[in-house]
């Protein structure tokens, strides 16, 4: 079992943002997190520790399985300060976010159609007892 989890803190106008990245069972998924003003290292490690069960991830994409090789440890750095350098999100990332938030549009909508057709039924039925009290002659 390979898991791999990445957090990207960048400056997004006009909040700073967290890109949560993880890999899991060859799933990745991905979850966005805003913390407004430039948060210091402890308190996203803070805030990790406290909304842990409450981050809300993408649905899972299917990864892909990359072998786990032994590096050369100066190659690792070289690498790790590459991805330091590195400002913005993955287009793997956004393609998950994106499809995180398609999502939440077509749960608003049908719950927004779903409340209108709740209200129309009860005009109707509002309408139906003036029909009603105006007959009985009240």
């Amino acid at each position: 079992m390979n898991v791999s989890s990445k957090l990207t803190v960048l400056f997004e106008q006009p909040f700073w943002i967290g890109i949560y990245e993880r890999t899991f069972c060859g799933n990745y998924e991905v979850c966005k997190i805003t913390f407004g003003s430039e948060p210091k290292d402890y308190q996203v490690y803070d805030f990790l520790l406290r909304h842990w069960g409450d981050l809300n991830f993408s649905p899972p994409i299917q990864a892909d399985v990359a072998q786990q090789r032994h590096s050369n440890p100066k190659r690792i750095q070289r690498e790790i300060h590459s991805q330091l350098q590195e400002r913005g999100m993955g287009t793997k990332a956004q393609q998950a976010l994106k499809l995180q938030h398609e999502q939440g549009k077509f749960q608003r909508k049908s719950k927004s159609r779903e409340d209108k057709e709740a209200e129309k039924q009860r005009q109707y039925k509002i309408r139906q007892e003036k029909k009603k009290k105006k007959h009985k002659g009240h």
